[in-house]
């Protein structure tokens, strides 16, 4: 049940990555009790420095807690962490609720909502946008959709971790058709970021004068603005991989099919992210797209510091 002292709900936190972990650090700085979970033990322990508890599995996670929060990669580790060998499922109380943050199909986070209702349990279907960043600080934007009293439950935790919460409808599956038009924008921006920034440095611009001028006209988009220092410093340090639009690019496409809607824009998007993939850079920040006009075109793009320096 919650905390006995402060009537607050017991959380749990699963995916200790780069959005997890912000989100999680950001709850236990609210005064709310946090118990993380990841399969990299030291995740887990960096987390445990921050003050937090933590658990080596998904049971043990909701064993102790009121509110599961899922912050991993893809449907197939929603799917491990619930219904899997020490799943949530089985573990958590009747009536308990499992925030779903992760970028999923919609159609998918329909289904998981019923599952979940039939096994007693509340689901509120919660994708999020806004990075690290935002999440370390309790600024994300939170598009949400599910019963009146998922809602309730959620408030102290939404309280905490976002800046702006979006009401989108009272069934699952609402807030994940939100969330793959957010990310049909994001990963269409940053594959045109990285097209543009290719195509002035091979007609000879200087990189930082392109960032700079562009920041400052209509060019502009939030992704261009957040990817391209990326670029510029030559630090491909994954905070969102290019994995991640393989993925969620792939899910527009996907959903785009199911709909018998043309996606031809997110689909040209879909394929850099796959060159780059292909390439070896799936791991490396999604900016690292812009690698793939560096093969193909022989652009040399900004190196990292310490790489011009011991060069």
């Amino acid at each position: 049940m919650s905390d006995a002292t402060t009537g607050a709900p017991r959380v749990g936190v699963i995916g200790l990555g780069a959005m997890g972990m912000g989100t999680a650090t950001a709850l236990l700085e609210s005064g709310l009790e946090v118990t993380g979970c990841d399969i990299s033990a030291g995740a887990r322990e960096a987390f445990e420095a921050r003050g937090g508890e933590s658990a080596e599995t998904p049971a043990a996670l909701a064993a102790r807690s009121d509110i599961v929060l899922l912050v991993v990669v893809n449907a197939d580790q929603v799917e491990q962490v619930l219904f899997g060998h020490q799943g949530v499922v089985g573990s958590l109380r009747r009536g308990g609720l499992i925030m779903q943050c992760a970028t999923v199909a919609p159609s998918i986070a329909r289904r998981l909502g019923e599952r979940l209702a039939g096994e007693g349990l509340e689901m509120l279907d919660a994708p999020i946008s806004g990075g690290a960043a935002k999440a370390r600080s309790g600024e994300l934007s939170v598009m949400a959709s599910g019963a009146e009293s998922a809602f309730a439950m959620a408030a102290p935790v939404l309280d905490a971790m976002a800046a702006t919460v979006y009401r989108l409808g009272d069934t699952p599956g609402v807030g994940s058709s939100m969330k793959l038009v957010n990310q049909l924008l994001a990963g269409v921006h940053i594959a045109t970021a990285a097209e543009a920034m290719a195509l002035g440095i091979r007609m000879g611009l200087d990189p930082d004068t392109i960032y700079e001028v562009i920041t400052h006209s209509a060019g502009n988009s939030w992704m261009f603005e957040n990817r391209v220092p990326h670029i510029l410093k030559g630090d491909y340090t994954p905070l969102s991989a290019v994995d991640i639009f393989v993925k969620d690019l792939n899910i527009v496409h996907e959903t785009g099919r199911e709909l018998a809607l043309p996606t031809p824009v997110a689909s040209s998007a879909l394929q850099q992210f796959t060159a780059a993939k292909g390439a070896g850079f799936g791991r490396e920040d999604d900016a690292a797209v812009i690698k793939v006009y560096e093969r193909l075109s022989g652009i040399t793009l900004p190196e990292a510091a310490n790489d011009a320096e011991g060069a």
